[in-house]
């Protein structure tokens, strides 16, 4: 991934993050890897863990953030969303898979940001 790319994908994540800190989630971890996949942010929020992916897009050439969550991303979610919570003994507890959307023009300024709670369902 080249660094512009880089650069765009974590300025996405920390405003997603901010975000959603002021909306009362708990930041647990932040890019949590494991054989299953990745997970941007995990947090908890109103008694459940959840598990966050954050969309970033500069322009509308390659679609929405919205547009990039294929149902091979979603499985991957779910997969790590899994592993993360049989990793820490968390098998019994309320969770989802919230998603954020971040949209920048091509200038570089914040265009929206929106966090879309259970917007993937793991059944």
């Amino acid at each position: 991934m080249n660094t512009t790319r880089q650069s765009l994908g974590k300025a996405g994540e920390q405003l997603a993050a901010e975000k959603l800190v002021t909306l009362g989630y708990e930041i647990v971890a932040r890019n949590y890897r494991c054989s299953a996949g990745e997970i941007d942010i995990v947090a908890r929020h109103a008694q459940a863990w959840v598990f966050v992916e954050v969309r970033t897009r500069r322009g509308t050439k390659f679609g929405m953030p919205e547009d990039s969550i294929t149902p091979r991303k979603q499985a991957h979610m779910i997969a790590a969303a899994e592993f993360y919570l049989d990793a820490n003994n968390l098998n019994l507890v309320p969770w989802r898979l919230d998603f954020v959307a971040v949209e920048f023009s091509l200038l570089g300024k914040l265009l929206r940001l929106d966090v879309i709670p259970d917007a993937i369902s793991a059944n």
